[in-house]
């Protein structure tokens, strides 16, 4: 895909050892197009690996905080969990796609691959299972309000009917290609995991079609609006999913002994806050909260609302806070006050405080 964003003009980073597109000019254009219509985003730089083996679920139920047994026995039902260490900090958060008792196809981060695949590689050895990292399988998401009507209009009928035959969080094969209805956007819409050929062929399809194409830092403040986790800044593995805003991917039921779970039952303070600044400024990862004198924590995700109009943040604070409460936020030598506000912060295109 190299070669489409470097014609369309799109500013290249480093990240995680790829180059990936951060705009292709407007950020705040490719956030509304996703908001309001539709958006695509080259996401290749995830790592796609397959699970397979007579024990395939024997080890998901051991690795994964949450419990796999929630899909199991739905074809290409999708799970989203954290893997934690033995302390309960979270080493990646993913989604599993059950597919059958025998195979599970996983996606995890691309900035924790190394950590990631040493530590299956580690887990999966009292097991009859094999971890496949699947490098040649590239990943287009394609999201927003109109992505699945897009979709109709843009693929071959054999793909369209596959698309349209997915209920939310599900995933499907056409032929060797595979399509997942999930997102990181808030909005609904597909992920394609698919040959590179195939992406090439999808992404000048959808291009074609009106599609806008969109970056990172687009993706980032969508992400951030619709209160969903970004790891390395709300996740990490000195912080456990309860402390992180995750308590509702954790699954406690029954006797599953899964990795960490014995570090998930002493209580702890800390706890993952919204907020939205009152003041005119912008949030940003590691500035101090204050309540009163007291620094009470620090914002883990800050960033400007294109939605909103307003400074947005999620905050790790070792206090219980109540909605409405007031805070102040260090930036630089000035304190500004800031809202303890519900997450996700825009639903359906609307401000939910």
């Amino acid at each position: 895909m190299y070669a489409q964003h470097k014609s369309l003009g799109a500013k290249l980073v480093d990240f995680g050892g790829w180059a990936l597109p951060v705009n292709y000019g407007s950020q705040i254009d490719e956030h509304h197009a996703v908001r309001t219509a539709v958006g695509m985003f080259d996401v290749s730089h995830m790592t796609v690996s397959d699970v397979t083996g007579p024990q395939c679920l024997d080890f998901l139920r051991r690795l994964l905080a949450n419990d796999i047994d929630k899909v199991s026995g739905t074809a290409g039902k999708a799970l989203y969990s954290c893997m934690l260490n033995t302390q309960g900090g979270v080493i990646d958060d993913l989604i599993v796609y059950y597919l059958t008792d025998t195979h599970c196809r996983m996606v995890t981060n691309a900035a924790t691959n190394e950590k990631d695949m040493a530590w299956l590689a580690q887990q999966a050895k009292p097991f009859d299972v094999t971890v496949t990292e699947r490098p040649e399988l590239a990943l287009l998401a394609v999201q927003g309000p109109d992505a699945l009507k897009t979709c109709a209009t843009v693929l071959e009928p054999e793909f369209a009917a596959t698309v349209a035959d997915l209920a939310r969080f599900q995933g499907k094969f056409c032929g060797d290609e595979f399509v997942g209805r999930t997102g990181y956007t808030g909005e609904d819409g597909v992920e394609f995991i698919v040959s590179a050929a195939k992406v090439t062929q999808l992404w000048e399809a959808f291009l074609a079609a009106g599609v806008q194409p969109c970056g990172l830092g687009a993706r980032d403040t969508l992400r951030l609006e619709s209160g969903m986790a970004l790891y390395g800044n709300d996740l990490d593995e000195t912080h456990t999913p309860l402390e992180s805003g995750l308590k509702w991917t954790v699954s406690l039921k029954g006797e599953r002994d899964f990795i960490g779970r014995g570090a998930l039952d002493s209580d702890s303070s800390k706890n993952l806050i919204g907020l939205i600044l009152q003041d005119r400024g912008v949030l940003r990862s590691h500035q101090t909260v204050f309540l009163a004198d007291d620094a009470i924590g620090e914002i883990t995700s800050g960033s400007f609302s294109p939605t909103l109009q307003q400074s947005i943040a999620l905050a790790r604070v070792n206090c219980k806070l109540e909605f409405g409460q007031q805070v102040q936020i260090q930036i630089r030598n000035k304190r500004l006050n800031a809202t303890v506000a519900r997450y996700p912060f825009v639903k359906d295109n609307q401000p939910t405080n």
